[in-house]
């Protein structure tokens, strides 16, 4: 490393120009090192991090170009969750981490120390790892490489030209959106799909965007839908599928079948809460050494009364229960009858009856 990296808490560090939209991807800090070699070759790292995997993988997308090689190896080759290559350069995020690397000359070896890296960096606990579940209903099928954009705010949905205006989409709802090219016979169409937290707040919005576009009466305050071309929508579930662009209806509407939403319930689903984590070894440690102390108590109890069994069939009265130890403290009170009985026959002047045979 050449000198100390810096780090910094303002986005503005990390990229000047977009701070803003790293600010809604929930940016966290960021560190900045230069690395050189003996022979002058040098790697300069930007790592920003963020409050979970869903905002790393925002400014991934963000970055991301047409132009860039997506990192197509084996998975057990790949460099973090997704990565992409440009030259000299490449971008990767894993968890909730955002490299940028930048090599002043491109080998061979360069992937395989980037994999090096992407592998310790931490990943993030819980549902923070995770990325947003509606971008799987994204279509795979005629999907353009490196055009996937997903945006949690207004400055990004803005950076990316949407057809549908951030008033429309109301972030303020929890809204989430993801857009992408797609190729058809008619032309490239863009895909948007919009995420509410309930299948109402869809349904009211996308009456807002039909109003908007013409095919109702817009609502005061509320921006209409410009230079989209055709504009084809619908709604399934909590999300609203949008297909702008110059292509045909039933393309769009071809592509628009390709979205469907179905709710799914988990009865085991499982959490990585660290704290729940922690309780749950705690108890099974405890029902673990319970079960241990069990078995070397009934281990024990049958190894002592199995030896005194043995012992005494093999050496009767010579081990256990001798004579000598078996004395205890007794009354003795037949004894102390037939006395008495005795006494009393000789002072009444009759002799006690012989004993016969």
């Amino acid at each position: 490393m050449q000198g100390k990296a810096s780090i910094s808490t303002n986005a503005a560090a990390a990229d000047p120009t977009s701070a803003g939209v790293l600010k809604e991807y929930r940016f966290s800090d960021v560190a900045i090192a230069t690395y050189a070699r003996d022979d002058g070759r040098t790697l300069k790292i930007s790592a920003a991090r963020f409050a979970d995997a869903s905002g790393a993988f925002g400014a991934y997308t963000f970055y991301l170009t047409r132009a860039m090689t997506p990192d197509t190896t084996k998975e057990e080759d790949k460099i973090g969750d997704q990565a992409a290559f440009l030259g000299q350069r490449v971008l990767f995020y894993r968890g909730n981490v955002l490299v940028h690397a930048e090599f002043s000359q491109e080998l061979a070896m360069s992937g395989r120390q980037l994999r090096v890296l992407a592998g310790v960096l931490p990943r993030p606990n819980g549902n923070s790892g995770n990325l947003p579940p509606f971008i799987e209903f994204m279509p795979r099928r005629d999907y353009v490489a490196n055009t996937q954009k997903y945006v949690m705010g207004p400055a990004a949905l803005a950076a990316q030209s949407a057809s549908v205006s951030a008033d429309l989409v109301d972030f303020n709802t929890s809204a989430e959106v993801s857009l992408a090219q797609y190729n058809t016979p008619s032309g490239e169409a863009t895909l948007t799909l919009i995420s509410y937290p309930t299948p109402q707040l869809a349904a009211a919005h996308k009456l807002r965007i039909d109003a908007a576009n013409g095919i109702a009466q817009t609502p005061p305050g509320v921006s209409g839908i410009a230079n989209a071309g055709s504009f084809f929508d619908k709604r399934t579930g909590p999300i609203i599928a949008i297909v702008t662009g110059p292509v045909s209806s039933s393309d769009a509407n071809a592509l628009l079948g390709n979205v469907n939403w179905e709710a799914s319930v988990t009865w085991n689903q499982p959490t990585e809460d660290p704290q729940v984590r922690d309780l749950y070894q705690l108890i099974l440690n405890v029902v673990v050494l319970c079960g241990i102390l069990i078995g070397l108590a009934i281990v024990a109890g049958v190894a002592f009364g199995g030896i005194r069994i043995l012992m005494k069939r093999w050496y009767p009265d010579k081990v256990f229960d001798r004579p000598e130890q078996m004395e205890f403290i007794s009354l003795r009170l037949t004894e102390t009858v037939v006395k008495v009985a005795s006494q009393g026959g000789t002072e009444g002047g009759q002799s006690a009856p012989e004993n016969r045979a």
